[in-house]
């Protein structure tokens, strides 16, 4: 049986990331333990699909407990319409010594952009998932005329192709399946991986979350969350 061309595509995409954003992994990973260590938390936002992504950081067994998603009530469906990125930070609160994650793929959307705008003007740290040299292509649909990445600390690359679709099939005048999910999901894990390894050689212990799954997997998480929890159960 000839071989699923997606795993091929996948394959070949999570051996240039791990080459290509090998720098950028770490960069981003010294943001997230500095963050920690100094009593911040790290924060995540994705809209529409790239929610997908914001949860591989938050909330999930083997990730850090100083963590949690900032969530869009309405999934994507205002991205595109300005002033929607102000309102929703009105009731989300980052500190200085936080640290962002937003994934977004074209990063030409208001709702993301004014996110990374309030970000910055608290002064906390951003890092921004996206595909650079396809959101370079495009204009921006914010006001500002700028783009999610040129907000950015630290940019991970994706490498996904414009439009994301990359798998060509006879009799269809489209490509289909993305990869950009498959490739945030690499790329912050591995930077997960990194910032934990930091905290330790820095002689700090890590917040990491065990699943609850795990015998005494429910105890461990109690006692750890009471120095989190004002921080990481609200929007």
């Amino acid at each position: 049986m000839e071989r699923n061309r997606y795993f091929e595509t996948i394959e070949d995409l999570l051996r240039r990331l791990e080459i290509s954003q090998k720098e950028n992994i770490h960069q981003a990973a010294e943001l997230i333990a500095d963050a920690i260590m100094t009593g911040g938390i790290l924060q995540s936002f994705g809209s529409g699909h790239s929610y997908a992504a914001a949860i591989e950081v938050a909330g999930r067994a083997g990730g850090l407990f100083a963590a949690k998603v900032i969530k869009d009530p309405a999934m994507g469906i205002y991205e595109v319409l300005e002033g929607s990125g102000n309102i929703l930070m009105r009731k989300v609160e980052v500190l200085p010594e936080d640290v962002v994650i937003i994934i977004s793929n074209s990063g030409r959307n208001p709702l993301p952009i004014e996110i990374a705008m309030k970000v910055k003007d608290i002064g906390a740290k951003l890092i921004v998932v996206t595909s650079l040299e396809s959101s370079k292509k495009l204009t921006s649909r914010h006001s500002s005329g700028r783009l999610l990445y040129e907000f950015a600390d630290v940019i991970l690359d994706n490498l996904s192709v414009e439009g994301d679709a990359a798998i060509p099939v006879d009799g269809l005048p489209v490509k289909i399946c993305g990869t950009s999910s498959i490739a945030a999901a690499a790329l912050l894990q591995s930077t997960i991986l990194e910032a934990v390894e930091l905290m330790l050689a820095r002689g700090f212990q890590p917040p990491v979350r065990l699943s609850a799954n795990v015998d005494g997997g429910t105890e461990r998480s109690i006692e750890i969350e009471k120095q989190y929890k004002q921080r990481i159960y609200h929007l």
